[in-house]
């Protein structure tokens, strides 16, 4: 683990773990066998915009009555 201390604090700059579930391979965006699909987040997208519609529905309607 790497540390920076400055006036009297402690900031966690940098770790390592040979026990890290982080690789490089699955977290890129870029082409490679486990290349990032975009449209896999179309179905997140739908779920957080129903909410958000919903929620801009209910505020509307309470402002009325």
């Amino acid at each position: 683990m790497r540390l920076k201390l400055y006036k009297g604090n402690v900031i966690v700059v940098g770790r390592e773990s040979k026990y890290s579930l982080y690789d490089q391979e699955l977290v890129t965006f870029e082409q490679g066998a486990v290349a990032y699909d975009h449209r896999d987040a179309e179905g997140f997208i739908k779920l957080t915009a129903l909410r958000l519609r919903t929620l801009a529905e209910r505020r509307k309607k309470l402002k009325l009555d």
